[in-house]
């Protein structure tokens, strides 16, 4: 059965946009402490998880990508000495694609990472500047040919559907992307989040977002050219060449368990949902204290573990298998997907159903999140 690391490490660059400064930047870090601190966080699960390989390891958070790579060889290290790594594990990297991380490439694909994951965002300066990105694109493509050469393989991320975007403009900006022959992509709508800057914006008329319509047409634009390149949909919003799909978060997606260390890291494994502290000092109080970082441990009963699994299950084009999961968790087929809606979404071709596999179809996709509501009973939410 598969098991997943993730490991998430807290400290950004000065003055970086994409956390919380007073929580997250540090001007010094104590090496000795963390490793300290992470080795224990990994002692405590794997004694809760033996005989579990490892099938894929993400090194994720603030900007994992300075971490000194001595910790990371050191880290790697123990965890195949604690689990094991399965044959083809894989151990991804999150890096922003700026100089000062990009120098650090090499030594940590010597120290055992052998994917990344970078946050290009777009692929303009002014886009990059309305997003609040540091980079441009220059250190963009510089950061990702240099990956291309270290790692094996090599992801990235673009938004699209932002203010203004058009089929046009989002079309050129996709198919230079798919050009420089990466493996696996994840393309994601821009999405106004609450207490946000762009959320500001919107209430004060300065930004207007693009409607529902506008966003759907982006979204199929989307598919029918990362199609045609090869590089299918294999999740909603993520698109690979076959055999390069992302392991660890296809763990996440088949709700299959992993375990997070590093302040903030969530985790399933067991039938338990973990967090860990977020503060970086309360964590390594935490783990010097009770040999592990959790701050909280919940159990998940078996609605909470269905639902769960649908949810996730159903944003991949593989989809699920209903019978599979009800006998899982106890339930009837019934109970797990309200049959009245199974029936009508697939006769208006919004599902596929086999019998034995229930998928969103193409054309349903783009209607997910309203499709989940639908699918889910209400018996089995306040169960």
């Amino acid at each position: 059965m598969a098991l997943a690391l993730y490991i998430h490490w807290p400290f950004c660059l000065a003055k970086c946009p994409y956390c919380d400064f007073n929580s997250h930047v540090r001007e010094r870090t104590d090496i000795d402490a963390w490793q300290a601190a992470l080795l224990a966080d990994m002692r405590h699960e794997a004694a809760l998880t033996p005989g579990r390989a490892l099938t894929s390891i993400f090194f994720g958070g603030g900007t994992p990508s300075l971490m000194p790579p001595a910790l990371v060889e050191t880290l790697l290290r123990e965890a195949q000495r604690l689990w094991g790594f399965a044959p083809d594990i894989e151990i991804t990297l999150e890096a922003n694609p700026s100089s000062v991380e990009a120098a650090n490439f090499a030594a940590l694909a010597t120290a055992g990472i052998n994917r990344a994951s970078l946050g290009l965002q777009a692929l303009d300066n002014t886009t990059l500047k309305f997003l609040g990105r540091l980079h441009d694109v220059t250190e963009s493509l510089s950061a990702l040919e240099l990956a291309q050469r270290l790692f094996s393989r090599v992801s990235f991320d673009l938004i699209y559907a932002r203010p203004g975007h058009t089929p046009a403009a989002w079309e050129a900006e996709l198919n230079r992307a798919l050009g420089f022959g990466t493996g696996h992509l994840s393309l994601y709508q821009l999405t106004i989040e609450p207490g946000t800057r762009f959320a500001t914006l919107v209430r004060e008329g300065k930004l207007a977002p693009l409607n529902d319509d506008e966003a759907g047409d982006l979204f199929n634009l989307t598919r029918d050219l990362t199609t045609a390149a090869g590089l299918p949909a294999y999740e909603t919003s993520n698109h690979a060449r076959p055999g390069e799909e992302s392991r660890h978060n296809l763990t996440y997606w088949r709700y299959q368990d992993y375990v997070g260390v590093g302040p903030g890291a969530h985790g399933r494994r067991l039938g338990m949902a973990t967090v860990r502290h977020k503060k970086p000092e309360n964590y390594l109080r935490a783990s010097a204290d009770q040999g592990h970082g959790i701050a909280d441990a919940r159990a998940l009963s078996p609605s909470d573990q269905a639902m769960e699994a649908v949810l996730m299950g159903l944003r991949l084009t593989e989809g699920i298998n209903p019978a599979q999961l009800a006998a899982r968790f106890g339930f009837a087929e019934a109970h797990l997907i309200d049959p009245a809606k199974r029936q009508f979404y697939t006769s208006i071709g919004h599902l596929a159903d086999s019998g034995s596999i229930l998928r969103v179809t193409e054309q349903g996709a783009p209607l997910l999140e309203a499709l989940l509501a639908e699918l889910v009973p209400d018996a089995l939410v306040s169960a």
